[in-house]
């Protein structure tokens, strides 16, 4: 029996992100359409197109999968609550754990749908070629280095209104890509904006996966600044709930 609760509400989750049109446009259409104007169209003049070509897709998967935790997490957390999806949950005979495993295996296989499709745009496109541990391990580190911002996502379901969560959200997701390097080489950006730009999340969650295209590996500095967002964003996000739950 509780095999089954687990299987319905996992395909339920999973059908609700599918039919998500913030996860379709956000996620998947914006990235494949910046890959292929700034790889394709665009003339960058980059000295080697094959190395540029990697870096760009890993720029356009890390700028995919941030999208796909701030704002497709972020605003689904609104929606429920203010359509009383929440509260509905608490009465009815369905355990807590059962629903909240729900949500993390639709929010996971989102994550992986939203790699492994521009990955494979990627090869379609411009016919990237990197090594089996190279597609393995940047899959990996774009997988697990998200928790920061899926945090980010959780803090912005504490808000009341949609809007306002669609707005915060479009705002925190377009600065975090501009400034973290993700649409151009942050050295194209004033100095005092790349000083900003390489102490936010964004740009370590991409330097990573630069790195692994290089046959590198992430640094741990990008490892030690990813988990300090991720327990401050946590922190102020349990904050904000408990507040919310005590008025």
């Amino acid at each position: 029996m509780t095999g089954k609760l687990i299987s319905l509400q996992c395909r339920m989750e999973l059908l609700r992100i599918l039919r998500n049109p913030y996860f379709i446009f956000w996620s998947l259409v914006m990235p494949i359409a910046f890959y292929y104007i700034f790889t394709r169209v665009v003339n960058t003049g980059a000295g080697d197109p094959g190395a540029y070509q990697a870096r760009y897709l890993m720029s356009m998967t890390t700028f995919s999968v941030m999208g796909s935790a701030i704002m497709t997490l972020g605003i689904r957390l609104v929606q429920e609550q203010s359509l009383g999806w929440s509260t509905l949950m608490k009465v009815v005979p369905l355990p807590a754990s059962i629903y909240f495993l729900g949500k993390m295996f639709g929010q996971t296989l989102l994550l992986l749908l939203s790699i492994a499709v521009i990955f494979s745009a990627g090869v379609l496109i411009n016919d990237v070629q990197l090594q089996a541990w190279q597609w393995i391990s940047s899959g990996v580190w774009i997988l697990a280095a998200s928790a920061p911002f899926l945090a980010i996502g959780t803090l912005i379901g504490t808000m009341k209104r949609v809007d306002t969560a669609s707005g915060v959200s479009n705002g925190i997701y377009l600065v975090l890509a501009l400034l973290g390097g993700m649409w151009m080489p942050l050295e194209m950006l004033p100095s005092f904006l790349q000083s900003i730009g390489k102490w936010l999340p964004s740009y370590h969650f991409a330097s990573g996966g630069w790195a692994i295209t290089e046959g590198g590996l992430p640094e741990l500095q990008s490892v030690l600044i990813l988990t300090g967002y991720l327990v401050l964003f946590m922190v102020i996000s349990t904050y904000v709930r408990h507040k919310q739950q005590a008025v």
